[in-house]
């Protein structure tokens, strides 16, 4: 079995403006890279993003965009529990995974966000990387409804 998963969400904006929240750096960092994000995520690109809540800088590669439908990343891969809030992320693991984000229209106006994550070795370490990661996700995209929607940072606080 691979380990893998897919989480998706409904942003009532045009797909433009969610796309845009992703790829530019200022608005990432308004709503889930609270500790900052550098670079635009740009075909062949290496962006650096940051959490003020797990301290510790990321550098993410940009692997495909394609504007306003997809985006293709690669990151270095975690594995283990999911560290406590406020704590570094631990060293990680010495491959990467891939993350594909997906923006398509909706008929109502909304745009439906879909995140995967794919590539852990198949250990228990990998499985609980895979949670953890599922689990980020899923708030990035929580938060993401909410900045973009209602300009609310969901983040600030959440964790410490």
């Amino acid at each position: 079995m691979d380990l893998k998963f897919r989480v998706t969400g409904r942003i009532a904006r045009p797909v433009a403006e969610v796309f845009e929240a992703v790829a530019d750096p200022a608005k990432l960092s308004g709503y889930f890279t609270t500790g900052g994000a550098k670079g635009r995520i740009e075909p062949g690109a290496t962006v650096i993003w940051d959490f003020a809540d797990f301290p510790g800088a990321f550098p993410v590669e940009v692997v495909e965009v394609v504007k306003n439908e997809r985006i293709v990343l690669k990151w270095d891969a975690y594995e283990g529990p999911p560290p406590e809030p406020g704590k570094a992320i631990p060293p990680s693991a010495d491959y990467k995974t891939t993350v594909t984000m997906t923006f398509a229209p909706l008929d109502d106006g909304r745009t439906l966000v879909s995140i995967a994550e794919e590539g852990w070795r198949k250990t228990p370490e990998g499985l609980q990387g895979s949670y953890g990661n599922c689990e980020g996700w899923t708030g990035m995209l929580c938060a993401m409804k909410m900045y973009v929607e209602h300009g609310i940072n969901l983040r600030e606080g959440f964790y410490k």
